[in-house]
């Protein structure tokens, strides 16, 4: 599962808009929320969440760890409680860019 990026960077985003990055539904976004501490959205008037990019970025960690590595919520709570937050979110960007490159090759095989 690739996780689809948005083109323009923006303040805040929407639970909404968080879910469709990640390609799930608003409640599991609203569960992680509670069970991570380091995501921490703010509300607006109307109380809707409102995600900030290092918001999406400790998701994006997240859904790495769980999803993408089969860790258990707890297991994941103790990874980044452990002091390797830098060390996972470098793994995660390595990821990210070797599906780039991955992407770009299909593309570059289909045209040939």
């Amino acid at each position: 599962m690739a996780i689809k990026e948005i083109e323009t960077e923006k303040l805040f985003y929407s639970i909404g808009e968080v879910a469709d990055m990640f390609d799930v539904n608003a409640s599991l976004i609203r569960f992680w929320e509670k069970e991570f501490d380091i995501i921490k959205p703010r509300k607006n008037a109307k109380g809707n969440r409102m995600f900030t990019k290092q918001d999406v970025d400790n998701f994006r960690l997240i859904y790495h760890l769980v999803k993408e590595r089969g860790f258990t919520l707890q297991g994941a709570r103790e990874k980044l409680k452990g002091g390797k937050i830098e060390e996972e979110n470098t793994n995660v960007e390595i990821v990210r860019r070797l599906e780039a490159v991955k992407g770009f090759l299909l593309e570059l095989k289909a045209e040939l």
